[in-house]
């Protein structure tokens, strides 16, 4: 069974690696979205895969790094392209989050990336 648990935060990014007239060169914000999934069994006596409040208070530990903040000053989010942002929250989460099997994050309602640890 797999379950999921959604989150937003806002945080603000420029692109230092792209062209110097492309609009993402500046700084600029997003309301990203962040959406965990957890797969494992469920378990007989309790009736869920995980606890999810236990998923938000290690996904909320970790948002509270990058919410409100200027992503290009957080150690390894120099760049910080959406996909760079996926695999840093992936890496910090996973492991305080066992069955983990994939990190979605939109940057805008119509855009994001599907991260899954490879």
């Amino acid at each position: 069974m797999i379950i999921f648990r959604e989150f937003t935060f806002d945080s603000a990014h420029f692109l230092p690696r792209v062209p110097e007239d492309h609009k993402c060169r500046a700084i600029h914000g997003h309301t990203y979205k962040l959406k965990v999934y957890i797969e494992g069994p469920l378990d007989d006596e309790l009736g869920w895969v995980a606890d999810f409040a236990g998923v938000k208070k290690v996904i909320s530990e970790t948002i509270d790094l990058i919410d409100h903040k200027l992503l290009n000053n957080i150690e390894g989010l120099e760049n910080p392209t959406c996909e760079i942002v996926a695999v840093w929250l992936w890496n910090k989460i996973k492991q305080d989050i066992p069955g983990l099997v994939r990190v979605e994050l939109n940057e805008t309602p119509t855009s994001g990336v599907i991260y899954e640890g490879r």
